[in-house]
């Protein structure tokens, strides 16, 4: 008897440790399948040595705390011009000793602070701020940053022919032609040379400008759920590991998942490369187009007006791709820019 229970006890420590050593074995398994690379890994695109380069898509496609106020002169904050060079002798000058119209308070940033509220604390509009600031992207404003805060509404505009006249500027954002001569003691008629800048009063930016500015100019085209596997910029290449600057944003979805058109635009190309597979390219208004890469499938044609409701294409893996995912790519002049800072 003693021995049966022995040999149980035995067996049973045996069996104890076999099963432990089955379950860590079973868990360590699951962990590692787990963080394995799967299917919403995917990531590909172009993938250039600088920020600079000419992805060969896109070119064959052109081819084809209370903040702190100091009131301080108007005129350091467009720079020096030949137009307003004319200092006054005050302590807070404008655009010339003769006519000081246009003044401009240092706001310094707090926390919470955003640019539309600002504007309505000042009684200005938020395109005076952004323009004033030259700001070019208003979701990076910093909590002691100072701000330049004009007086009265308008924006910044720098000439660019040498037939630009103060009437011609004022019809141009329909605003009155005498309150922008005054603002910059200009008479109505005055030559304007070729980079030229003048407070433009109470003139709006352009929406395409402002929306940049926002970061709101695109929608993300994928509405469904997806994950950003490869951001824009400086990456380790999932190819050759070595270090290169992908040209897009790579978003990881199940394949078939619909595309959508960014912003609206005209479809100026599709087909197939080696390194996009399937894709699409959208030209829109202000210089921007975009390309939408790996596509499982084209749900659109060359030529075909969009909107950000237009269902363009499907999620794939087609071409140089290591799972189901969007290559998404933003152009501006033929220039890269980041996606993730134009879109909401």
């Amino acid at each position: 008897m003693k021995l049966i229970e022995r040999i149980s006890l035995k067996t049973a420590v045996k069996c104890t440790s076999l099963t432990a050593c089955v379950c860590a074995a079973a868990i360590i398994g699951t962990v590692v399948i787990v963080n394995l690379p799967g299917k919403e890994d995917g990531q590909g695109g172009y993938d250039t040595n600088s920020s600079r380069g000419v992805d060969p898509v896109f070119q064959a496609d052109a081819d084809n705390s209370d903040g702190e106020l100091i009131e301080t002169s108007a005129e350091s904050a467009l720079g020096k011009n030949a137009a307003f060079n004319n200092k006054s002798d005050s302590s807070a000058s404008s655009f010339s000793a003769s006519n000081s119209n246009v003044f401009y308070f240092t706001y310094r940033i707090k926390k919470g602070d955003i640019a539309g509220q600002i504007a309505e604390k000042f009684g200005i509009s938020t395109d005076s701020i952004l323009s004033f600031n030259h700001i070019k992207n208003a979701r990076g404003l910093q909590i002691g940053q100072y701000l330049k805060i004009p007086t009265m509404s308008g924006i910044l505009y720098t000439t660019k022919k040498s037939d630009e006249t103060i009437s011609k500027i004022a019809e141009k954002y329909e605003v009155d032609a005498s309150g922008v001569a005054s603002a910059n003691n200009i008479a109505m008629n005055a030559s304007l040379p070729v980079g030229t800048t003048l407070f433009v009063t109470n003139a709006a930016m352009d929406w395409a400008e402002r929306q940049e500015i926002n970061g709101d100019l695109f929608k993300k085209p994928i509405k469904s759920a997806f994950r950003i596997s490869s951001h824009y910029g400086w990456r380790n290449s999932p190819f050759s590991g070595g270090r290169s600057h992908h040209t897009g944003v790579d978003m990881a979805c199940p394949t078939g998942t619909s595309v959508y058109a960014a912003v609206s635009g005209t479809v100026t190309s599709t087909g197939y490369s080696p390194t996009y597979g399937n894709y699409v390219i959208v030209h829109h208004h202000s210089g921007y187009k975009t390309l939408y890469g790996h596509l499982s499938a084209i749900l659109c044609v060359t030529g075909q007006r969009v909107d950000q409701n237009t269902r363009i294409g499907r999620v794939g893996s087609t071409g140089l791709s290591t799972g189901p995912h969007l290559h998404f790519s933003v152009y501006k002049n033929n220039a890269l820019v980041n996606p993730e800072l134009l879109w909401y």
